[in-house]
């Protein structure tokens, strides 16, 4: 017999061994040796009293627990199987290689960047020596954006796809099963390397393909078809079925659709700057506790969201105890991302404070570039944080107190960000689309958080790749509208914000993408 339970423990009851199956006895009337607990979902109510923990439990009375999980990936061989191109190896590629073995199809990715060992090395390069790779960076690269950017795996895509498979595919691939039941999962930039590693492995084992420092540069049409796809080599390799899951930051498969005169959309999306608090703060304002917090809590988080001038302003990616990084993809711009280790123990806490971009409704100066207005803006606002910072890495920031009330700060609060900040006026060098509502924005926060507007924290232009500024459409077999056998995907096709919801549209590509192969 299986009984579902919601119990709630207190800070206390929590640190005490043995309070929750002491809890579930006394409620169903049975001894310690009559049951066994799985704990399905555990999560924090951080609300005044007292904080609790809230589990959601199955109790086996009488049975042993299951002793595996009902999801079971398996995968074939495939080396002499029909192939399918996927373009990019972030989460939407992986996962689209990975359900392509279960179908029984060969795939054969072309990512631009390198693996995860290779990538270190442009990683350090942009933090100490302030040089830009462009194709191996924070966002390039073997598992994309989020190998080394904290690995959040929190989703509001419920609809578009099975989440829980996505998560047993990651523990299937050496992921931790906590993230199975927190309400909030959560891998982390130390851990996420290993995990994609395995899944390349997965692939080759079974016959597919992955090819590093492979950048496709244009694709060969002939009568509305995808024909072949042209290498930065100059090889060409034909193809059938091309899966393009380049991410969002991927520019030049924008521009080079927008040459070849194929549809494109502008999108709304959202930009703004990076706030950084020393992390006892935010823990004193979530947990009410004036002092450390209890080893028993994590880092603490946080989710704001207010309207200012009919657009939203919200926070965007929160990193508790995290660090700051340099997420740019080409000289002459810098962009800001924040990524946590698993542990979460930086004395940092960092979020993006981002303003919502209307792109029919506010960018009326860059309606020239039609499809594409919403990317040159972004690009426009990274040459400023270039330039405001030095022409460097180095970021322009200013201390959350003076941005607000529009004075440029004599000097700046110690940081994670590695290349570092230099004081400038952003609350002037932004756009007044952006840069007045996020005033307005943070001067709220404060009445929402008491503690959060304070001079302890810093202000670092400019977070601007929430999500991708350009839809490549597709139609209700999920192909290009003028090109056969092309399908958009995940975050660059703007169908996606986040790993879990763009490794469910790569399944949804790749299943899409065999039917008549």
């Amino acid at each position: 017999m299986v009984r579902n339970l919601q119990l709630r423990l207190s800070l206390e009851e929590e640190g005490q061994k043995g309070s929750l199956e002491r809890k579930v006895a006394q409620l169903l009337g049975l001894s310690r040796d009559e049951f066994t607990i799985k704990t399905l979902r555990k999560s924090i109510d951080a609300r005044k009293p007292k904080i609790m923990f809230n589990y959601k439990l199955a109790v086996y009375i009488g049975q042993d627990l299951p002793e595996r999980s009902d999801y079971k990936f398996e995968y074939r061989e495939v080396s002499k199987a029909k192939p399918v191109h996927i373009i990019g190896f972030g989460p939407a590629g992986m996962w689209a290689a990975l359900r392509c073995l279960e179908l029984g199809f060969r795939p054969i990715v072309l990512e631009r960047g390198k693996n995860v060992q290779e990538r270190r090395r442009d990683l350090k390069a942009i933090n100490q020596d302030h040089i830009v790779n462009e194709d191996s960076n924070y966002c390039f690269g073997e598992g994309g954006a989020g190998t080394y950017s904290d690995g959040k795996l929190y989703t509001r895509s419920l609809k578009r796809g099975d989440v829980r498979r996505i998560f047993e595919s990651l523990v299937f691939h050496g992921a931790n099963t906590d993230i199975l039941i927190e309400a909030h999962p959560h891998i982390g930039t130390n851990k996420l390397p290993k995990i994609v590693q395995n899944i390349r492995e997965t692939i080759l084992k079974y016959g597919g393909e992955v090819h590093f420092n492979t950048k496709v540069i244009d694709f060969i049409i002939k009568d509305n078809q995808l024909k072949s796809i042209l290498l930065q080599n100059k090889n060409e390799m034909e193809v059938q079925r091309v899966i393009l899951a380049t991410g969002h930051s991927a520019r030049d498969i924008f521009y080079l659709l927008h040459r070849k005169k194929l549809a494109l959309q502008a999108k709304s999306f959202a930009m703004g700057v990076r706030v950084e608090h020393p992390q006892h703060i935010i823990d004193s304002i979530q947990y009410h506790c004036p002092g450390t917090r209890d080893e028993l809590l994590p880092a603490a988080a946080y989710s704001l969201v207010q309207q200012v001038k009919n657009r939203g302003v919200y926070s965007f990616c929160m990193c508790p105890g995290g660090f700051i990084v340099p997420a740019a993809t080409a000289p002459g711009e810098v962009v800001v991302n924040g990524m946590s280790p698993s542990k979460r123990n930086s004395v940092y806490a960092n979020s993006g404070i981002v303003v919502e971009i209307n792109v029919d409704a506010d960018l009326p100066k860059y309606e020239h570039y039609g499809p594409l207005k919403g990317l040159e803006y972004q690009k426009d606002l990274e040459r400023l944080a270039f330039t405001s910072g030095g022409r460097s890495q180095v970021a322009p920031a200013q201390r959350l107190t003076d941005f607000v009330e529009g004075k440029l700060s004599q000097d700046l609060n110690p940081t994670s960000y590695q290349p570092g900040l230099k004081s400038a006026p952003l609350h002037s060098l932004l756009p007044s689309l952006i840069g007045s509502r996020l005033r307005s924005g943070f001067a709220e926060f404060g009445k929402k958080m008491r503690g959060y507007h304070t001079a302890e924290a810093n202000v670092v232009g400019v977070e601007s790749r929430t999500s991708s500024p350009v839809t490549i459409p597709r139609n209700d077999h999920l192909e290009h509208p003028e090109i056969k056998g092309l399908f958009p995907c995940g975050e660059g096709g703007g169908y996606a914000g986040g790993i879990v919801s763009a490794a469910m549209d790569g399944e949804r590509c790749a299943e899409a993408a065999v039917i008549g192969l």
